[in-house]
């Protein structure tokens, strides 16, 4: 039998939202375990057009990881999409991808990004970097 909580619902802190646009399912599926077990709530866009539908009615994340290569919608073209949105312009982004030159991470923090983490990560480095914008940073 589990503990009943002491707490009221309303009095316990939100979990962070991270919306997670990602294609590759096996990559999707640990970046959802591992955000989970740090506490936040993952939506996930398994493609570009899909992220945008969701920003579109979706209340602005906590973070945001984007991938650049993405069926129907390059992620490159969904940040300004996300930075015009109202409330969504301060929302970090963090990119998550295999494009790795130089070239791809001036084009992505010019266009909005925060961050820029290549593959293949580590998922406890990973963790140590978006804690940052997620607030739970020790």
């Amino acid at each position: 039998m589990s503990e009943a909580n002491p707490l009221p619902n309303k009095l316990l802190p939100e979990k962070p939202v991270v919306l997670l646009v990602e294609d590759e399912a096996d990559i999707a599926h640990i970046l959802t375990f591992v955000l989970e077990h740090e506490g936040c709530t993952v939506v996930h866009a398994d493609d570009g057009l899909k992220a945008v539908e969701m920003i579109r009615i979706m209340p602005p994340p906590k973070l945001i990881l984007l991938d650049i290569m993405l069926p129907r919608m390059d992620g490159m073209l969904v940040i300004p999409y996300i930075r015009s949105r109202p409330g969504w312009e301060e929302v970090p982004i963090v990119m998550l991808t295999a494009k790795a030159g130089t070239e791809d991470v001036f084009r992505a923090i010019d266009s909005g990004a925060n961050s820029y983490i290549t593959k293949p990560f580590q998922p406890i480095e990973l963790m140590a970097r978006l804690r940052t914008f997620l607030g739970t940073a020790d």
